[in-house]
């Protein structure tokens, strides 16, 4: 979730409706200026007890952020408190209950995104040593109930924690207890932008499905492989979902705009703090009528944090957010992005991804989407079959758009090999979630704890 350190009075006024759409537009970029920024979160452990570290404890979160310096990153402070850190790799920053995260930098191909995610996990691995905590890439907290875990010191998750219990049952547990992996991606037109936003969403379950990693809740299994995709379904359903809309005829950026104004607000940021307008309108706010600040009209830099509060399943802002993951570990950082920019960033794969799923209608899509949190690749897909009789030939599009892009690292090579992963996942059958399934039954003996043994 992103983080703001002043508030951005020097904004223009959003005076009309037509303003809105601007974010979106000044993101079209023509195809050599497109890049690839990838964020991952990690849920940081102690080593002695698996405890999760509170922000203030010796050697907890805040230390940690802190001992970042060392490698050149610099605090973000909010209220006082540390809340983040800025660097040439992009920021780290803190999920709501300590959930460790990189929104790397805007890079132009998959060795540098694969380079930097080496880098920062060497760096927090390293800190770790000294403090006693360690990390693990998975989708969701195996063991830990709500009340287990700390809260950070960050304005908005205190008003977002407020306001979920209101709207949906499982909203804490998204906000507490999951990690993702995401890659943020351009457009080169509003077409260009439709055309991504599409088949995004329609294969959304597909990469929840090849990345579902969260099999276990409270110390057992829990029916399903990708936990953290459920709690989606019962999180907030005002800003949450497959947006049917964006396979009408005509869909571009003012029919987002449209469905961001009726999403509920949460917070505005003035003077340095988040003011609590959790369930107020936008729309009364472009008209000075919004009651915790009467009188006032929206900025732009309002709109642009009304934007990061809503969270479909492919969202847009100046760019495309891919969101359909779970955590995962270093190989499949990499294999995220990979996927996505193999499908969306050579026109050839776009169309041929499109033709894979143009005959979907929307009634095939939401079932594929529901069911996948539960069956993975052996979800039904619209017409008949299973995702696995697809997900060979999408990955092998997304293998040939890498081939096609061909960006060369200082070997020689393309970025083809950070497919390999989810090649093999395919092949076997099996994603990440049964393997850890088959691990708890088998070698484990029933002994969850011994999932610590994967961490990165």
């Amino acid at each position: 979730m992103s983080t703001r350190q002043v508030s951005n009075r020097n904004d223009p006024v959003i005076e009309h409706v037509s303003q809105l759409v601007e974010p979106m537009a000044k993101g079209e970029k023509p195809a050599e200026r497109w890049r690839i920024g990838t964020e991952h979160e990690k849920l940081v452990y102690d080593r002695k007890d698996h405890h999760a570290p509170s922000y203030d404890e010796p050697g907890g979160i805040r230390d940690l952020l802190l001992s970042l310096r060392e490698f050149g990153w610099e605090p973000i402070e909010e209220g006082g408190k540390v809340i983040a850190m800025a660097g040439a790799d992009g920021t780290v920053s803190l999920e709501p209950a300590g959930q460790l995260e990189l929104s790397g930098a805007p890079l132009e191909n998959l060795h540098q995104t694969c380079a930097e995610t080496g880098r920062h996990l060497e760096q927090v691995k390293a800190i770790g040593e000294r403090t006693g905590t360690s990390f693990l890439g998975l989708g969701m907290w195996p063991d830990k109930t709500r009340a287990e875990l700390p809260i950070m010191p960050k304005g908005r998750y205190d008003i977002m924690l407020r306001h979920m219990p209101r709207v949906g049952s499982l909203g804490l547990d998204m906000m507490l207890r999951t990690c993702t992996i995401q890659v943020n991606l351009d457009y080169a037109s509003e077409a260009d932008m439709a055309q991504k936003f599409r088949v995004g969403l329609a294969l959304q379950p597909l990469a929840t499905a090849l990345f579902a990693n969260s099999p276990f809740t409270e110390g057992k299994p829990n029916g399903f492989l990708s936990y953290r995709s459920h709690i989606w379904s019962d999180t907030d359903p005002h800003r949450t979902g497959m947006l049917p809309f964006v396979f009408d005829e005509g869909f571009g950026y003012e029919r987002y705009v449209d469905y961001m104004l009726d999403v509920p607000m949460y917070f505005v940021f003035r003077d340095g703090k988040y003011i609590d307008a959790s369930g107020l309108s936008f729309r009364d706010f472009l008209k000075g009528e919004l009651s915790v600040l009467p009188g006032e009209k929206p900025l732009m830099s309002d709109w642009v944090d009304h934007l990061s509060t809503a969270f479909p399943e492919v969202r847009l802002k100046s760019f495309l957010e891919m969101r359909g993951a779970d955590g995962g570990p270093w190989s499949r950082i990499c294999a995220l992005p990979a996927l996505w920019v193999g499908l969306l960033y050579d026109q050839t794969a776009l169309d041929a991804a499109w033709d894979l799923v143009k005959g979907w209608d929307m009634e095939g899509r939401e079932a594929l989407r529901n069911a996948v949190p539960k069956l993975g690749l052996d979800a039904p897909i619209p017409g008949g079959g299973k995702l696995r009789d697809i997900a060979a030939e999408a990955v092998a599009i997304a293998r040939s758009g890498l081939s096609a892009r061909n960006r060369l690292n200082a070997a020689g090579d393309n970025e083809t090999s950070y497919i390999a992963p989810l090649e093999e996942i395919v092949a076997s059958g099996k994603v990440p979630a049964q393997r850890l399934l088959d691990k708890f039954n088998g070698e484990w003996g029933g002994d969850l704890s011994r999932i610590y043994e994967e961490r990165f």
